[in-house]
């Protein structure tokens, strides 16, 4: 499925995959994102918060060469100098971050920019700032994001997706068991760490995920 983002980008990625090289099994996160890379996953956000600038930079690089190597986007987490110097295809927003709106000034209609939403309203502001896509979190309940309250579940998830009329990717406690169900309340995709990267094997199980959001219902 394919939805085009307000700059005219094409969405065309359904599963969105964030880096948290502490969650990898064996502790390689190349290695690791190269067999989910294998496995399908066509769009990645590096997003290692406690990286230094010059560490952020490098694995970026590294980030950026594997990813073309696949045909598959890489998105920065909030730091559009780095995307923007590394050559990605776009940045990832937070809610502290830069305003959508000034960050699409810089950038221009040629980046994605993806935002972390929580709320309805929030996801409004993105939309209208500018955004190509959201993250509506947490649907279900998961540690890395107990920080933003209870779970907002898939009937707001729902409610976002049929105010929004963009792609709203679903993320926080996404598992093979219930992807089908988020799809259902009418999500574009869904975003997660765990369930591929701390994998035994990422390739497959990025195969079985993609094979269910894929699934004809």
């Amino acid at each position: 499925m394919t939805v085009e983002s307000n700059n005219s980008l094409v969405v065309d990625f359904n599963l969105y995959l964030i880096t948290d090289r502490k969650q990898v099994a064996g502790g390689d996160l190349c290695l690791a994102l190269e067999g989910a890379l294998r496995g399908g996953v066509r769009a990645v956000q590096l997003r290692e918060k406690d990286l230094n600038s010059r560490e952020l930079f490098d694995l970026a690089c590294r980030l950026r060469g594997l990813t073309s190597r696949y045909g598959a986007k890489l998105l920065i987490n909030d730091r559009l100098d780095i995307a923007m110097a590394v050559g990605a295809d776009g940045v990832h927003l937070g809610e502290s971050s830069m305003p959508v709106e000034r960050v699409r000034e810089i950038a221009g209609d040629g980046m994605f920019i993806g935002v972390s939403c929580h709320c309805l309203s929030g996801a409004v502001a993105a939309r209208e700032g500018g955004a190509d896509f959201i993250t509506f979190s947490p649907v279900y309940h998961t540690p890395s994001k107990a920080g933003y309250g209870d779970p907002v579940g898939t009937e707001r998830l729902a409610e976002a997706c049929r105010l929004l009329r963009m792609p709203v990717f679903a993320l926080g406690g996404i598992k093979p068991e219930n992807v089908r169900a988020v799809m259902g309340h009418g999500a574009h995709g869904i975003a997660l760490i765990s369930a591929i990267l701390a994998a035994q094997d990422p390739e497959a199980a990025a195969r079985e995920i993609l094979s269910l959001l894929n699934r004809k219902v």
